[in-house]
């Protein structure tokens, strides 16, 4: 009989179109030998294990299940989608209050089950629901990890490569701060194959103008596609997997995520979005971006605006 010492398990809890789509492209990557759908809503996630097995004779074998909290106990990676959706005309800050009470019902029983791998958290405001995440949990700061702005950096990438037509992958740049209305392109660290994004813009004829209009669509991009379908999901479910497989194979893949903050960018005591090393022991270490003046004074403002919300959020948990 074969060693079973590599084999891999994965909870989701939530399984709404985040989660369903987070859970389809864990699928399609052949990710985890294990995969349980765990929500309140228990005819969906039986229907969705049903749908998604059937994908496994074309991608690889894996046993995907309803399950319950219980089934968290020998996860090694817990993803939390579960929560109010964003409506139109709702910014992710004013889901806090909503959020961290169906966040606090949860990641109780997921501990008392003797969980001890790493919590990826999706559900927003994600800042917020991340730091409180980690407090409910009473993990290591670095087995707690927010998806922060993986998909806003993704969304940078993208547009970035349409201005200059080039493959997005070949462009290295991050959205930071808030995955929220606070975030900021870290233009000044930005490069598409080693040349500063700046530079480029320079020489094709693309003005600081372009770059900050560029910057204001990604950031706005969320709302354009909750007015058009009603939720974002793909880009986010295929972030939160990216996260998952660097966790899975021990990678130490720099990712823009949301870390704990212990003193970088003259931040403390707050889950914010920044490049950091992805490994199997969740965050390795934080890469502390050499940001402009204007960028740093962005990421600390954008703290600030963090701050108080959580702080209120909390205030309005314990009422």
């Amino acid at each position: 009989m074969l060693s079973s010492t590599n084999h891999q398990k994965v909870v989701l809890v939530g399984d709404g179109a985040v989660g369903s789509s987070y859970a389809y492209a864990m699928v399609q990557q052949g990710l985890a030998e294990e995969f349980v759908i765990v929500d309140v809503i228990k005819d969906r996630t039986l229907g969705d294990a049903l749908d998604l097995e059937d994908a496994q004779a074309f991608t690889a074998p894996k046993k995907i299940y309803s399950g319950e909290y219980s089934d968290c106990s020998d996860a090694d990676v817990v993803v939390i989608t579960a929560g109010a959706p964003q409506k139109p005309g709702e910014s992710r800050l004013d889901l806090v209050n909503k959020n961290m009470k169906i966040l606090s019902s949860i990641v109780k029983p997921i501990v008392d089950s003797g969980f001890d791998g790493i919590f990826v958290v999706a559900a927003n405001p994600v800042d917020v629901l991340t730091y409180a995440t980690w407090k409910f949990s009473g993990f290591p700061k670095e087995k707690v990890i927010g998806s922060g702005t993986s998909l806003d950096s993704s969304r940078l990438r993208v547009a970035l490569g349409k201005k200059f037509n080039v493959d997005p992958r070949s462009v290295d740049a991050y959205i930071m701060g808030e995955h929220g209305d606070s975030e900021f392109a870290a233009y000044s660290t930005a490069t598409i194959g080693t040349k500063p994004v700046k530079v480029l813009a320079k020489e094709k004829g693309v003005s600081e103008d372009d770059l900050a209009k560029l910057e204001d669509d990604v950031r706005n991009k969320a709302y354009e596609i909750i007015n058009k379908k009603g939720a974002t999901f793909y880009g986010i479910g295929t972030s939160l997997m990216r996260i998952s497989k660097a966790i899975l194979r021990d990678e130490n893949a720099i990712l823009p995520v949301g870390a704990y903050m212990d003193g970088q960018y003259g931040l403390n005591d707050i889950y914010i979005g920044t490049p950091a090393i992805i490994n199997s022991n969740g965050i390795g270490e934080i890469i502390e971006s050499p940001l402009s003046a204007d960028e740093l004074k962005k990421m600390q403002d954008s703290a600030a605006t963090l701050k108080k919300v959580l702080n209120d959020g909390l205030a309005s948990l314990e009422n």
